[in-house]
């Protein structure tokens, strides 16, 4: 078996790392800032944890490698203009929107979008950076730093955020995972839930949106889909073309985890539909230390990435997992963390 090399040597690579090991697959996630020379076979195959890197002596070598599926996906999906763009082409639902331009100025937002208008940059800005809020009633201007730079959307007063994780085959297989349902704080996603019976109805409607988009970019892996819930509709906030923080709950709740998942597609290994164990749910572990003692918690697991403890800094996540949902419950009020968690737990403990 060719070797697989992940461009990207984070938590998404290091558990990409950790679900292809049982496979007896050798996968080697690269810092992006290395300047040794790779030993890259010409039959190996190259994969991303990260739509977009800085040119390097790493990212040359591996983007420039023939086997690097999804290379041309990456930049265009990266760039929230081109995204938009592909989402309008094949007319899947989206906020309404137009790009950020040099002699765009605010008032053109509130008459063409409302009094409400979130900018976020082309480019970067995840975990809520990259984005600036007009609003009419405070005469908000749009900064001369943002034009050119940036796209408006229409605020969406939203009922709910659900994501959709799907895999997809060189053969144009398809497989997807439950909807998942995620409460983000400050614009940090902070917990999931998966499966729930209520998002049972929305299934095909999301189904059919990100397959429609990888079947378009013939895409090959794991995707992501962040969608905001209004009414019976879905409108499709954010993609990501890799794996993704709201499928981590898949480790613990499903027969093969997202992170299998897209090893094996793109290493062009077999795919099977995904069997949901029992329910599960997942806690991200933001600028807190790691406290071992959680492992006492029944039906918890942890995933701790290494990293120094920052404000805001996403350092492990942690999954629950059982049939039996008092467990689950009395493993939440076990649980103690600071401000904002109280929120985040509470919102898990109504959702179950």
């Amino acid at each position: 078996m060719s070797t697989l090399w992940v461009l990207g040597a984070g938590q998404l690579g290091a558990m990409l790392k950790q679900a292809g090991t049982p496979l007896g697959l050798d996968i080697r996630p690269v810092d992006i800032e290395t300047d040794e020379v790779l030993p890259l076979a010409q039959d190996d195959i190259v994969t991303a944890e990260r739509e977009e890197w800085p040119e390097t002596a790493a990212t040359k070598q591996l983007a420039t490698h023939k086997n690097f599926v999804n290379l041309d996906t990456f930049p265009q999906l990266a760039d929230r203009l081109t995204q938009k763009q592909w989402l309008d082409r094949l007319e899947l639902a989206t906020a309404p929107w137009f790009p950020v331009e040099e002699d765009t100025d605010a008032d053109y937002a509130y008459q063409t979008l409302g009094e409400r208008v979130l900018m976020k940059r082309r480019r970067g800005g995840y975990d809520g950076k990259g984005q600036y809020w007009l609003k009419q009633t405070e005469n908000t201007a749009i900064p001369d730093d943002w034009k050119g730079l940036a796209i408006a959307e229409q605020a969406i007063n939203f009922d709910e955020e659900v994501s959709l994780v799907g895999v997809r085959g060189k053969n144009g297989e398809k497989y997807f995972y439950p909807l998942t349902l995620n409460l983000h704080i400050n614009g940090i996603l902070y917990a999931s839930i998966s499966p729930l019976k209520r998002l049972d109805q929305y299934q095909s409607k999301a189904e059919a949106m990100l397959g429609k988009l990888m079947d378009a970019l013939d895409y090959v892996g794991v995707m992501a889909m962040e969608c905001f819930r209004v009414g019976d509709e879905l409108l499709i906030n954010e993609l990501a073309p890799r794996v993704h923080n709201s499928g981590h709950w898949s480790q613990a709740g499903a027969s093969i985890c997202q992170f299998e998942n897209h090893v094996r597609a793109v290493t062009n290994l077999p795919l099977a539909p995904v069997q949901v164990k029992n329910q599960s749910m997942m806690v991200n572990l933001i600028g807190v230390d790691v406290d071992y003692q959680w492992l006492n918690i029944k039906a918890l697991e942890l995933y701790w990435y290494k990293k120094e403890v920052r404000p805001g800094r996403k350092v492990g996540h942690l999954n629950f997992c059982s049939a039996d949902i008092s467990v689950l419950k009395q493993g939440l009020t076990e649980l103690t963390l600071p401000a904002p968690y109280p929120e985040a737990l509470e919102w898990l403990e109504k959702n179950l």
